[in-house]
């Protein structure tokens, strides 16, 4: 994957908003490896970024271009889910 990330959609601006959305990328990615279960909130809260924010990084972190991470989701209860990225797959953690 090469350093600069394109992201796409009808309201995207990439010099506007890539190096906004790089950044909110790299740092939910960096705030889930090696955490356990999180609700969008507890990311937001720790990150400072809106939790709409975090959903879309976290859904753009299962699609191919942006690594392919099995990012899982759990229903924690009244109406609150919870997420954990898991590992790549070629990582090995013996």
């Amino acid at each position: 994957m090469s350093d600069v990330i394109h992201f796409d959609g009808n309201t995207i601006d990439q010099e506007r908003d890539g190096p906004r959305l790089q950044r909110q990328l790299n740092a939910v990615r960096n705030h889930m490896e090696g955490n356990d279960w999180l609700s969008l909130r507890q990311i937001a809260d720790e990150l400072n970024y809106p939790e709409a924010s975090i959903s879309a990084r976290l859904r753009d972190l299962r699609k191919k271009r942006y690594g392919a991470r099995h990012v899982e989701r759990r229903y924690r209860g009244e109406g609150l889910f919870e997420y954990k990225l898991h590992p790549k797959q070629d990582e090995n953690f013996d």
